[in-house]
């Protein structure tokens, strides 16, 4: 199957430039590819899963990526979806999340250097940091019109709020980065979200003009076509952004959201759009994915267990989601002491002296935003412990209720937390 075809019926295809050339570049051999990350947390979350996985597809198809780490268009911000400018973050900062995300990318991507497709990450911050801002307008810049960029739906939404020129500048350091990636490594696509396909186009179309200025320079693969091809978003059925959270971001770092919290995620999503997770983000055969898609009624609930385990699986390893499948069984199941790998929380009984109201620890573990929504819960029969629901928004934690198995609080249907003794 050729990997459009691929890409296409696992539905992670939205817009691509020059459909039938890329079709006939797959067909011919290796393309080299790339899709950027900007380094504005130190971990990745959930909406860089989908260009992850499709990066992987491609891959297993016999194509190289290339994983560039923005730690040069980092120090800007994308201003794509955002109304307000983004927090500037300092070299270190970046420096430090890029080597976070450069070690989870192991994760899904194959390095090995025998390989020719094998996946490389580069950084923009080698060729962004230094650059001579001169030699950048008169070489790069001339090629840009404002009037054209200021109809690109990225800038649209901050044009309201005010458009700093610094943000002005993102869409042409990203394609400046196409360039820089084709001459040094003959990339011929660009990947990425939907949200980024202003950008993208704008990076193609320099890499055309740059080439007609300056025929010298051009190299056997700056004369093959260059391409965008932009992901669906992870959206619901009913277009709300997937992998939001009480808690916030659905994180792939286990320390920002345990494997548990992430499993419980996807065994929950709603049963229309199991289908569509199964093939965006499992490596599962299409056949599989729509007969599980097809179950209906309780039988979804199959499906969702496969998804969810699936999921974690490629995200954790399989002793993770191993553990979060158990532990999540264990509970539904009626248990009073579930897996460890539920979110814990140890307590030393000090702790308890300075405050001990039940209310105050669901807040401080992210069960509830806050003491008032904590005493909400609790009015309303939301809140139990060990199966036993609390009605007393004035409950008192014992440093005795947390030998043994401690405290297992359950918030609801779905969320749940433990409290244990410190040792």
């Amino acid at each position: 199957m050729n990997a459009l075809d691929l890409l296409k019926e696992r539905g992670f295809v939205k817009q691509i430039t020059f459909e039938d050339e890329l079709y006939k570049a797959f067909d011919e051999g290796m393309v080299p590819f790339y899709v950027g990350f900007d380094p504005t947390a130190d971990s990745l979350h959930i909406g860089h899963y989908i260009p992850i996985m499709a990066m992987a597809h491609l891959q297993k198809a016999g194509h190289k990526p290339y994983a560039l780490m923005g730690g040069g268009t980092g120090m800007i911000g994308d201003p794509s979806g955002k109304s307000e400018l983004r927090k500037v973050l300092t070299v270190e900062d970046i420096d430090n999340n890029v080597a976070h995300i450069k070690a989870q990318m192991a994760n899904f991507l194959d390095f090995d250097e025998s390989k020719p497709n094998c996946a490389q990450i580069v950084n923009n911050a080698d060729w962004l940091r230094n650059l001579n801002y001169i030699d950048f307008l008169r070489d790069v810049g001339a090629m840009f019109s404002v009037n054209r960029m200021l109809t690109a739906e990225c800038y649209r939404q901050r044009m309201e709020k005010g458009l700093t020129f610094l943000e002005f500048n993102y869409m042409l350091m990203q394609s400046y980065d196409f360039l820089e990636l084709n001459k040094r490594y003959g990339v011929q696509l660009q990947c990425g979200g939907d949200d980024q396909w202003s950008n993208m186009l704008a990076g193609a179309d320099l890499i055309r003009r740059y080439y007609i200025d300056k025929p010298g320079e051009a190299t056997a693969a700056s004369r093959k076509k260059s391409f965008a091809l932009t992901f669906q978003l992870l959206l619901t059925h009913d277009g709300r952004k997937m992998g939001k959270t009480e808690k916030g971001a659905l994180w792939l770092d286990p320390n920002k959201c345990s494997p548990y919290d992430f499993y419980q995620y996807w065994r929950n999503v709603d049963d229309q759009d199991v289908e569509k997770c199964l093939g965006l983000l499992t490596f599962l055969p299409m056949d599989e994915v729509r007969r599980l898609g097809a179950l209906k009624d309780s039988a979804i609930n199959e499906a969702k267990r496969v998804l969810a385990y699936e999921v974690t699986k490629n995200v954790h390893g399989e002793e993770e989601a191993k553990k979060a499948q158990q532990a999540a069984e264990s509970l539904f199941g009626g248990a009073g002491g579930a897996a460890a790998s539920v979110p814990t929380t140890e307590i030393d009984p000090a702790e308890l002296e300075a405050e001990n109201r039940l209310l105050a620890w669901v807040a401080k573990v992210g069960l509830c935003k806050s003491n008032k929504e904590a005493r909400q819960t609790i009015t309303a029969g939301g809140l139990s412990i060990n199966d036993a629901k609390i009605t007393d928004v004035e409950f008192r934690i014992t440093p005795e209720m947390l030998e043994g198995d401690g405290l297992l609080i359950k918030k609801g249907k779905k969320s749940y937390h433990k409290l244990v003794k410190k040792a």
